[in-house]
């Protein structure tokens, strides 16, 4: 199932990396739902630097923060330590095939892309554990606190995602 702007998100309990219980939706808040590839991915890890650097801004927007990685829980607790959102473990692409994350071999032909994962590499953000492949594809969902989705965007290469300033405006509820 591909989840479209409209649609009723099924409310979900994920559990973070850190342990805690994450309901989806959150009935106080606005939850930004992200998929992204492996942990190790400097392409993620590029996007996700530059959402930590604004992580007052997205709280203050009422935002609640998942991220969830096709990577093993055990793969993920070192960078949960310096990532201020929730982090989910998701290594059989279980939540990937449920809400119609894809894969693609086009994950890397996109200059935004291979610029992320150079600046990624650069600043040693790059793990050789690729659980659950490279091929993975970025997907973001803004959703209300009754369910409703608010705005989808499924990536069409691996650094296709929303930035802050997009999900700060969808937050606002302008598209």
């Amino acid at each position: 199932m591909k989840l479209k702007t409209g649609d009723l998100f099924p409310t979900k309990t994920f559990r973070a990396v850190s342990g805690k219980e994450l309901d989806v939706p959150n009935s106080g808040l606005l939850t930004h739902l992200q998929f992204r590839r492996f942990v190790g991915c400097p392409i993620c890890n590029t996007h996700i630097g530059q959402m930590i650097k604004r992580a007052e801004e997205i709280k203050s927007a009422g935002i609640h923060e998942v991220i969830i990685f096709h990577s093993r829980e055990v793969e993920m607790q070192p960078l949960q330590q310096g990532v201020p959102f929730d982090l989910v473990a998701d290594a059989e692409k279980v939540y990937y095939k449920e809400f119609g994350v894809e894969s693609s071999l086009a994950f890397f032909l996109n200059r935004e892309a291979i610029a992320a994962a150079i600046r990624g590499i650069l600043r040693g953000k790059l793990s050789l554990k690729m659980t659950g492949g490279p091929l993975g594809l970025p997907a973001d969902f803004l959703i209300e606190p009754n369910g409703l989705v608010r705005a989808a965007k499924y990536g069409r290469h691996a650094y296709d995602q929303w930035s802050v300033d997009e999900l700060l405006e969808l937050a606002k509820g302008r598209n």
